[in-house]
This record gives structure tokens, sequence and C-alpha cells, in this order.
């Protein structure tokens, strides 16, 4: 993170900076006052670099509850006259809808920044979502980085234009936006003294009386957009195949087009602002166009605005052939409008409306690579860390519901410990949505008691998800009395998306002391049961869980231990191995239970000795696999 990059006061010097890093550099040279967002990848970083310097620019940064409590604070700062941002993901624009699509009624006042973080392939998420469409539905503008420098222009020119529609504005970015480093010239950071304040004439009332008003602001959105230098045309003046693309998507075109050596031949209509649609500008430069290509990501959103556009304009245009997602004519391998794109796409895309041939790979490479490659590499699945404290959880609860023999279901939610669905979970879990989910699918399951339903239920969140969006669930749990255990799996941290503190954690998103919410004392006052565990004593917990999933009625057990990755930091090492001796490798039990069964990544197997052995560059230490080899062939020292 180059956040040394992002404070420096040298306009005019070119650093190299994320997107992310971008987005936070032209939000403090826009003068920036008030920063909340809940952590989410692929844009989390975001937040991360104000919280770090807010101090030293005068920024308030926090980590919020969810991403609609920290869009109403934001609200809130722009309603009294400080410019703002937000910064979530597309699921955390699901959370905030039901305000945004208020908030474009009642406008604002300084300039508001939504920054959203898409996930095409979802490379950190549980499902692509394209958020272009929950923003068309919130009436809100919609701009799209192509690189980081764009992203932080286009970050800077959005406050202006937050304040002249009295609209927030959203910034789309995309992973490889978010992630992707380029060079970014900087500008001044503005100082100026913060004067917070709201008359007792300005009122921010959603009304449907206020509908014709928004419209006619998306209206001159769309007129701003028609000549905003964010939206460009490149290729010859009179050229018949045009892609209209936007984001990454207008580099991937653009390498393609030299890879095929076409840019005496393709027009190229970049859009910056995509939603609302800059019409005019997109007629006036696909009047000479006879094939229209698109590129973007995820969906086909631009494309159906632009095929919609021209549907009404048929009789100004000439007749047009469409190359896009909808109709199967731009897609990856998995199919349009799955994964990615890339240059790869637009080649083979661009080479077949062209007719220009592109070989990427000499003819006999596919056999090639065959030959010197085995004939099957080994699968690597997603894995909990060696010492995780999910994995013998897991463990715990699985071995708990076999006791019981009724079928019990677990009930999954969004973090680290969705990987419950996979083998490093132990294939636990039965179900997996969104955060808070798995509580209030438990809700349900729990009162189908009276139809006959016998199989247990157990909910399992994380400690983050339980102060976002867990809490309702219990409190509808207490409220109708249904029979099911939440387990808190509380590892002290937002811990998928970098260890963001969150209420329990007892320090602010700048590092101050803050107040600690305790999950036992939040739930002790739902009038609910608590009982507390650590997740490394297996057996102590596979009794526990048994002995509550007989019982009536709502029930929170936390498991409570610091994620790994925190908690061996500067602390001495324990080592653990392997007693070759005792070790019966193939015989035992399960057929190697600690390596193939159990499946941490520091229980492997020697293929010389022919029996398991502990990789000690991997292994944190636990000793959880240890209490579980029925050989006792694990060894736990302590302190070496």
């Amino acid at each position: 993170m180059s956040v040394a990059a992002v404070r420096l006061r040298e306009p005019g010097r070119s650093v190299v900076l994320t997107g992310n890093e971008a987005v936070a550099r032209g939000a403090l040279e826009a003068g920036v006052r008030f920063a909340a967002s809940y952590p989410g990848s692929p844009s989390a970083e975001v937040l991360d670099v104000l919280a770090r310097l807010a101090d030293e620019f005068g920024v308030y940064a926090e980590w919020s509850t969810n991403e609609k409590v920290a869009t109403e604070s934001a609200a809130a700062a722009s309603f009294a006259g400080l410019r703002s941002i937000t910064v979530m993901k597309p699921d955390g624009m699901n959370v905030a809808l039901d305000f945004l699509s208020s908030v474009s009624l009642s406008g604002c006042k300084a300039g508001m920044l939504v920054v959203l973080g898409d996930d095409p392939n979802a490379h950190s998420s549980i499902k692509e979502e394209d958020s272009r469409y929950l923003a068309k539905a919130a009436h809100l503008p919609v701009m799209e980085p192509a690189n980081p420098q764009e992203a932080r222009d286009m970050v800077k020119v959005a406050y202006g234009l937050s304040e002249e529609l009295r609209l927030p504005v959203i910034i789309r970015n995309v992973t490889r936006i978010c992630h992707a480093s380029g060079n970014v010239t900087l500008e001044d950071i503005i100082d100026q003294e913060p004067r917070p304040r709201v008359s007792k004439t300005e009122k921010f009332l959603t009304t449907p009386q206020a509908h014709p008003e928004l419209e006619a602001k998306l209206l001159r959105a769309a007129r701003w957009a028609d000549t905003s230098p964010f939206n460009r045309y490149e290729g010859p003046a009179d050229a018949e195949v045009v892609v209209v693309t936007a984001g990454p998507g207008y580099f991937y075109t653009k390498e393609a087009l030299e890879l095929l050596a076409l840019h005496d031949r393709v027009g190229v209509l970049k859009l910056g602002m995509t939603w609302p649609l800059p019409e005019q500008f997109v007629l006036n430069h696909l009047r000479h166009a006879v094939q229209v290509v698109f590129c973007e990501e995820v969906e086909p959103f631009i494309e159906e605005q632009v095929t919609s556009l021209m549907a009404y304009h048929r009789d100004e245009l000439p007749v047009f052939k469409l190359y896009g997602k909808k109709n199967g004519q731009v897609a990856g391998p998995k199919g349009p409008g799955i994964g990615e794109m890339d240059a790869d796409i637009m080649v083979q895309v661009l080479s077949r409306v062209t007719g220009v041939p592109y070989q990427a790979r000499p003819e006999g490479y596919a056999r090639s690579a065959d030959e010197v490659l085995p004939a099957a590499l080994p699968e690597r699945d997603r894995a909990f860390c060696a010492g995780c404290p999910h994995r013998a959880s897991y463990w715990a609860i699985k071995s708990a519901l076999q006791l019981d023999g009724r079928e019990g279901l677990v009930m999954g939610d969004i973090g680290c410990y969705a990987m419950g669905r996979g083998k490093t979970g132990h294939f636990l879990l039965h179900t997996v949505h969104s955060m808070g989910s798995g509580t209030g699918l438990a809700c349900g399951f729990g009162k189908l008691d009276r139809f006959g339903y016998t199989q247990p239920t157990i909910s399992v969140v994380g400690d983050s998800t339980f102060y976002h969006a867990v809490v309702p669930a219990l409190i509808n749990a207490r409220y109708n009395g249904a029979n099911f255990l939440s387990v808190v799996l509380d590892n002290e941290t937002t811990a998928m998306t970098g260890h963001q503190p969150h209420p329990g954690s007892g320090v602010t998103a700048s590092g101050q002391p803050a107040a600690q919410l305790s999950i036992e004392q939040v739930a002790r006052g739902l009038g609910l049961p608590v009982y507390i565990q650590d997740p490394y004593d297996v057996e102590a917990i596979t009794r526990l869980v048994y002995r509550l999933i007989q019982e009536p009625g709502t029930k929170v057990l936390i498991l409570r231990r610091a994620c790994i990755l925190v908690a061996v930091k500067g602390m001495a090492k324990t080592r653990v191995y392997v007693d070759q001796e005792r070790c019966i490798a193939a015989s035992c039990g399960c057929n190697r239970f600690c390596n193939r069964v159990f499946s941490c990544p520091a229980n492997i197997w020697d293929d010389t000795a022919g029996k398991a052995r502990i990789d000690e560059a991997v292994c944190n230490g636990c000793g959880v696999c240890a209490s579980l080899c029925p050989q006792q062939a694990i060894i736990v020292e302590k302190e070496v």
C-alpha cells in the first residue's frame, strides 16, 4: 500500500498508486472530510488509506457497522456541508439500497460519492454482481474509470457534479482497477476549515413529489456527460466498426486493435459516464457504424442502453449488426456475462467481425505443452490457514451432529468461514447466501417443528457479521421462539478483508481507543443463553454443541480465539511434529486421517518414509491435530 505516495504534497509529481489508493488521493485533493465504509474486497483499501491519513489531513474516517449505516453517516456529513465518501462492494450496495434510493429523492448538499468495487469473476466475493443495475434503480449517476489516473481524476470531478446536481454520484471500479497499479499525477490537496451547519430552512425529505425533479437532474447529468472529457471517441471518423466500451474494457480493446493492426479501421467509443447514458454523444459517433461491438464488465448494461437508443433512432442510423453479450457474440470461456473480459476475448471477437486472422500461439503449441506438463496437475483447493480456529470449530460441530444422528443442518454466512462449504470445512455448510442470512434461515427452520421437522439447526456467523446483520435475526428468534443454535466464530477481527477493526475490537478505523461492544453482552441483553469456548478445545465443544442441540429455544455459542495470522505475530513458536515411529500411516482408521481428512495445510505426507509429517514452515503451532490423532503420534513442544 503506497500510503507514503498518497500523502505527498508535490503537485505535478507522478507516483505509482493502485486504483483504491488513487480514489483516496482524489478524495483528499477534493477536500473530503468524512469517510465511512464497511470492509469489503476489492475496495476495502480506500477507507484503510483514508483512516491512516485521517489525523494528518483533518478527515473523519470510520468502519461502520454495515453499509447502510455508512451511507447514512456520509449523507449526514453532506447535509451539513462537508464533502463525504462511502465505499462498498455490490453486496454492500444491496444493504444500502433502501437509503440510496431515498437519498436520491431528498438530494444532498456538499459533494457525496459512493465508491463501488465490483468483482468480476468473484475473486474475493461470494458472487458476481453488476452494481450498475442497482445504481440505475436508485437513480444515481455512474462513472467508470479505466485506470488509476482516471480514478483520481473522476473522483475530483464527481464531487463537483454531485454538488451541481445535489445528488450523490457513484464511482464504479472493478477488481482490475482497484488492485492494479499505474502512474498517477498528483495535484494540490485542499486545506480548508470545515464549518458544518444545517440551517433551519434546509430540508432533506424523501417524497414522491420529488420524482420529477430527480428525473430532471438525471437529464442534466446526461447532457453534462455529452461533453465530458471522460467520454471520447478514438479512431477513423467514418469507421464502420465501432467498439463501445468502458472501464478496463477500453484497454482490452486497445490491445486487441494493436495485435490485429486495426487502428485505421475500427473506432473506439469510450464511456466514462455509463448512467445516465450520454445519448447525443453516442448517437453522433454511431451514425457511421454498421457493426457495433460491446466490451464491458460484467453484464450487458451499456449494451442494453445503447441498443435501445439505436432502436429509437433507427431512422437516423444505417443498417447495423450488433455483437455483444445479449446475442452471445462477446463471451469468455464460461459464456457471455460470466467472468472477466480480457484482451484475448476482444481479439477473437474483432478477428471474427473484421475477418482479420490472428493466431495467438504457433500451431502445435498445445501439443508441446501437454508433452512437457504432467498428465494431471494436483488441484489446490481453497483452505483455511494452518492453525485457523474455524477448522477446529467446524470439526467439533461436525462431530456433534454425527453423534446426534438426526442429520442436522448448518447455515453458513459471509466471511472466511464460508469456506465451510468445501473440504477445508468438512463440507459442513448447507446454505451460504448473504451477511446475516444464515441466522435468518435458522429462524425459519427453527419454527418447523409443528410440521414434524426434527433436524437440529445451527447457524454459523463471524464476529464482524454478528454486528453487521445478525442482531435483527436474533431479535426475531427470541421474539418468535425459534429453536436453533447460533455459533459465533469470534476471531476478534474482520479477517477476510484485511483485519479491519469492528465494534468488538476496542479501536477505531484510525487506531484510536473506542468502546468495546461485547458479543455476549449484546446476546444476553436479548435474553438469550450464551456459552463461550476456545475452539481449539475440540472435545469440550463437541460435547457442548451436542447438548445444546438437544435443548429448545435459541442459544448462542461463542467460539473465541484470535485469527491465527494475528495471534502468531511476535509470539514464541510452538513446535509440532510427527513421531513417525508411532504413526501407522495408511492403516490409520480414516486412511491418513491428519492430512487427508482433517486437512490442515501443515499436515502433509512424507512419501519417502510413508508416514505423516508436519510442514514446520507452514505450521502455526495450534496443536489441534495432536489432540485428534488416534495414535497420539503428533507431538507438541512448547516454546522453541
